[in-house]
């Protein structure tokens, strides 16, 4: 397991909600998703055994980045739960001070399946992240920090519940405090207590709350327009960004989430990089908290996309996390809105060169030369003028 130099830095993000252990098996090159099928035997290699979720990822990568961090996530007093905070010691060992050992709850984790040149399917236990609740993330953990980054409540029993009138508790808490906030999602399986939750309703309770919104395109459709999200995914279960999406998609689905409150939206779009709107009103952006943009004209109204850059995809298991890391990052730094969606799919693409999410994300400056060295983008099938 690799890890950075360890040393304090001052906590500038909290990076709390879903944590758990990935076992990622060792795929070879001729394994292909269609061979794992009800009595097949698939021969795999050695598994990796890494800490995912949002807290693990997101906070991980802006370690990794130079980001002074805070992790908040609860774990079980168990096996699992012991190597997820072995995992962040080993990063840091103040990186797990942070986390809840319990004695009442089992570790989550996850069987990540992500055979060479294919997405990945995950088998998921929530374990103790459905019990997390906003008292979980007290006031002493938010302090003296300028974000709250949480990720995952579709994963977090308690954060869906009542229309995420939790999750909305403590991003108020925290914009109270002063603090900048951001939340990311997860596509929740949709025969799920989650799935069948009323996620409009919960974004529309929970997005006034939210400086930063950062979800997939599968998750935005699953959750804003679960008709065009069925229509799409009819025949592969899956959105194909480069046949289904289009500007006229992405501008539907963003001018929701900014009506509803959102500040600042991404979309995270596989491949395809990455699709930014912000918001036409300077009141809300300038209402931003510690991360507020110095100048905040940049901001207003602006709609860009960013093309992924070319990497040597090795494992795709925690990029979008990576990207989100990037984006912030790039607030924190006070970069132009360009400047932050490059980093957030430039932290992206670093990330699928290593099998886990977090070991191929390098420092700020070196992702930084990469990229003022030239580094090739894909074609883009998404015009954003």
């Amino acid at each position: 397991m690799g890890s950075m130099a360890k040393v304090n830095r001052p906590v500038e993000v909290v990076v709390a909600g879903h944590i758990c252990l990935d076992v990622i098996p060792e795929f070879p090159p001729h394994a292909l998703a269609g061979a794992i099928s009800p009595g097949a035997l698939v021969k795999v290699g050695p598994a990796l055994r890494s800490t995912g979720g949002a807290v693990a990822n997101t906070g991980l990568a802006l370690h990794r980045l130079g980001i002074g961090v805070r992790l908040v996530g609860k774990v079980g007093h168990d096996l699992f739960g012991e190597e997820i905070i072995n995992i962040l010691r080993s990063h840091s060992p103040d990186l797990a001070a942070g986390m809840i050992v319990s004695d009442r709850d089992t570790s989550s984790y996850t069987v990540v399946i992500s055979p060479p040149g294919t997405d990945r399917t995950f088998l998921h236990c929530p374990g103790a992240n459905d019990t997390l609740s906003s008292r979980d993330v007290p006031d002493s953990a938010l302090a003296g920090a300028r974000l709250l980054h949480f990720g995952y409540p579709p994963l977090m029993r308690r954060m869906y519940l009542k229309n995420g009138d939790e999750l909305r508790r403590l991003m108020k808490r925290a914009r109270t405090m002063g603090l900048t906030t951001s939340l990311d999602m997860a596509e929740p399986d949709a025969a799920s207590e989650a799935g069948k939750v009323d996620w409009v309703a919960l974004l529309k309770n929970v997005l006034g709350e939210v400086d930063i919104f950062a979800p997939s395109i599968q998750e935005v459709l699953f959750m804003a327009d679960r008709k065009t999200y069925a229509k799409l995914t009819r025949k592969t279960g899956a959105i194909e960004v480069k046949r289904d999406v289009t500007r006229g998609l992405l501008q539907s689905l963003s001018g929701n989430l900014l009506e509803w409150g959102a500040a600042v939206v991404m979309i995270k779009l596989g491949e395809q990089g990455a699709y930014l709107r912000t918001s036409s009103n300077r009141a809300r952006l300038f209402g931003m908290g510690a991360c507020t943009p110095r100048d905040v004209s940049p901001w207003i109204g602006c709609e860009l996309r960013a093309p992924c850059f070319k990497a040597k995809v090795v494992g795709t298991t925690g990029a979008g996390d990576c990207a989100i890391a990037g984006f912030l990052a790039g607030v924190l730094k006070g970069l132009t809105p360009e400047g932050c969606l490059r980093f957030a799919v430039a932290v992206g693409a670093c990330s699928v060169e290593a099998p886990d999410a977090t070991s191929g994300v390098p420092n700020w400056n070196r992702v930084r030369q990469r990229i003022r060295d030239g580094w090739p983008t894909l074609p883009s099938c998404i015009d954003v003028a």
